[in-house]
C-alpha cells in the first residue's frame, strides 16, 4: 500500500513522463466549444480517455445530439471501441455525458510496469480522438 504522498509523487511522475514521452499539445480543454473537453484518466484500477460535455442541460443535450449523428463515422473511421454514455456519473456524483474508451487491460498508476502500455493507449487514441473532432468540430459546435 501507498501512502497518499507516494501516490501523489506516483501520479506526478507518471504525467510527468508522459509528458516527456510524447511531447505535444493536446486539446484538453482548449476546445474552443463551452463545456467539451478532453480528459486522461488512470487511477490504481483503470486507465481511459474521454471527451466529456459538462455545460447547462440545453447546450449539453445539442452538442450531444450532434455528437450521436457522428458516432457511425467516429465508430468505423477512428474508434471502433468507443463507448457513448449520455448519462454518465462521476464519482463526485456530477451528471455529464461522456464519449469514452477504456483501455482493456488491466493497469494500475501504482504499477509503473503498466505504465508504458497506458501511455502508447493515450498518444495513439487521443491523437484519433482529437483528429475526429478536429475534422467535425463545426457539426459538434451547431
Amino acid at each position: 500500500m501507498f501512502s497518499k504522498e507516494e501516490s501523489r509523487l506516483l501520479r506526478q511522475e507518471f504525467w510527468t513522463s508522459f509528458g516527456k514521452s510524447f511531447p505535444r499539445k493536446w486539446l484538453l480543454y482548449d476546445t474552443k466549444i463551452k463545456g467539451v473537453s478532453f480528459k486522461f484518466h488512470f487511477d490504481t484500477k483503470s486507465a481511459l480517455i474521454a471527451l466529456d460535455l459538462e455545460d447547462n442541460l440545453e447546450n449539453r443535450i445539442n452538442c450531444w445530439q450532434a455528437l450521436e449523428s457522428l458516432k457511425n463515422i467516429l465508430k468505423s473511421d477512428f474508434l471502433p471501441d468507443v463507448i457513448f454514455e449520455e448519462e454518465y456519473i462521476l464519482e463526485n456524483g456530477k451528471e455529464i455525458s461522456r464519449i469514452y474508451l477504456p483501455l482493456e487491460q488491466k493497469v494500475s498508476i501504482h504499477n509503473k510496469n503498466t505504465w508504458r502500455a497506458v501511455m502508447e493507449f493515450f498518444n495513439k487514441n487521443m491523437d484519433l480522438f482529437e483528429a475526429f473532432f478536429e475534422e467535425y468540430r463545426d457539426i459538434i459546435k451547431s
